[in-house]
């Protein structure tokens, strides 16, 4: 019953950041048509109307559209990345507090308090008839993010305290990151076209609310006073400034540039400089899902047998996104910018799920094993990327080109690679399975297992 229920829960956690993230990525291909629809343009025409339109339907809306649309200087374009942007800017103003909120109170009640705002907020995108009320769902998300990723990523760290169980359970939460976030557009796109625009946001409310009730059956929070026991976490100011947990967050920070930085850049760039059609456009990212689901394989499979590498593995990711970052400006045709973008969604799994499991590996042997805070860290380290990106990307696109952009991003991640080798030894370490083995008759249960060490070591 308890391996059962632990997998229940890594399927709500999964559940809870493929939503998050679906609804990061669907209103890609909704929103600037929508925006130009409530503007009185209808969608038809226009520099609001989506990089993707291909006129079916009645309207401009594409099935498959470009991920941001393009940056053309006017006061719209200026609001649809503003709207983009606001989720990030708000889930990193709001990290540091979940991180320590989740600390104190356990992973349950956070989660299940960032699948309602969730919830929440995607209702409030179905039925928004203004830009102000679609600012506020965004931001809303933003918030809800803030504490539904991090519990979910935290809670399945704790539920999974043994290694390689611990990278297997993460890498199955990044690749639904993944998915999420590449079938979103198509998935949006399709029943926006044929279905309506309320639609896309009901089917996610409707996944939300029931992962909420499995997560209220499996683990009613604080129904069963387990937390009442629950050892002080390490404040978060104090994870900050551990120097490997720094390098790791660094680390996610650079490596999730690129991503974040294209995505609003790339399509502009295909049009004028290969003069990309409506659909290579719409496809540009989808092919990159394959390699990302390998990279993870492949990465938790070397965990496994060579878990004293995961720097390493962190390392070679960084190398490769640092070289593809640097040939998607030589690329002259659609086929061919699909090689480097997949080789950066390759190096991003490797970063992501050597280093994942690596952030929950130092709390565990230099801090107390409570894992709210230094997840709330990784998440301030994605957050960073992806508030900068839409914002600042067109701009240094504008001022020095496409190509520098993406040779300062290879470089970047090129000259950071070395960085990790800081963790060589640190990864090196173990816990006492010794005493586990001693202390409980039963299989480890996260933050079970460091109360009964405090209570042997008191």
């Amino acid at each position: 019953e308890a391996r059962r229920q632990r997998r229940l829960l890594l399927m709500v956690g999964c559940v809870a950041l493929l939503l998050d993230n679906m609804l990061y990525m669907v209103i890609v291909p909704i929103i600037p048509d929508y925006i130009a629809a409530m503007r009185g343009g209808g969608g038809t025409a226009g520099p609001s109307a989506p990089a993707g339109g291909n006129g079916s339907g009645g309207g401009n809306r594409g099935l498959l559209p470009a991920r941001y649309p393009p940056t053309s200087g006017s006061n719209e374009d200026v609001q649809i990345g503003v709207l983009f942007a606001s989720k990030a800017m708000l889930q990193l103003l709001v990290n540091p507090l979940s991180g320590t909120l989740i600390d104190r109170v356990g992973y349950e009640a956070p989660l299940l308090a960032g699948l309602a705002v969730l919830f929440l907020s995607t209702a409030t995108f179905a039925f928004a008839e203004n830009y102000a009320t679609l600012f506020a769902a965004r931001s809303l998300q933003g918030l809800g993010s803030a504490f539904a990723d991090t519990a979910g990523i935290a809670l399945i760290a704790d539920r999974y305290a043994e290694e390689p169980a611990r990278s297997r359970a993460l890498g199955t939460a990044l690749a639904c990151i993944s998915f999420g976030s590449l079938a979103a557009p198509p998935f949006g796109g399709v029943l926006y076209e044929f279905a309506g625009k309320r639609v896309p946001f009901l089917v996610l409310a409707c996944v939300c609310l029931l992962d909420g009730l499995l997560l209220l059956v499996l683990a009613p929070p604080g129904g069963t006073g387990a937390r009442a026991n629950m050892p002080i976490g390490t404040p978060i100011h104090r994870l900050m400034i551990d120097p490997y947990i720094a390098v790791v967050a660094g680390a996610l920070a650079t490596c999730n540039i690129p991503l974040a930085f294209l995505e609003p850049t790339i399509a502009n760039w295909m049009k004028d400089s290969m003069g990309a059609s409506e659909w290579e456009v719409g496809l540009t990212w989808l092919p990159a899902f394959f390699p990302h689901v390998l990279g993870v394989y492949v990465t938790v499979q070397l965990a496994a047998a060579y878990p004293h590498l995961q720097w390493f593995y962190g390392a070679l990711g960084m190398a490769i996104i640092g070289a593809s970052s640097c040939l998607v400006p030589a690329c002259r045709n659609f086929g061919q910018v699909i090689i480097p973008l997949c080789g950066i969604c390759f190096g991003i799994a490797l970063v992501d799920t050597a280093l994942l499991p690596t952030l929950a590996f130092l709390v565990d042997v230099r801090h107390v094993s409570v894992y709210g805070s230094v997840y709330a860290i990784a998440d301030i380290s994605y957050c960073v990327a992806y508030a900068l990106g839409p914002v600042v990307a067109g701009q240094i696109v504008h001022t020095m080109g496409f190509a520098q952009l993406n040779l300062g991003m290879g470089l970047a991640n090129v000259l950071y690679a070395p960085v990790l080798l800081f963790l060589k030894n640190v990864c090196q370490m173990k816990p006492s399975h010794s005493e586990r083995n001693i202390l409980l008759e039963e299989g480890p249960k996260g933050l079970y297992d460091t109360i009964k060490m405090e209570e042997r070591k008191g």
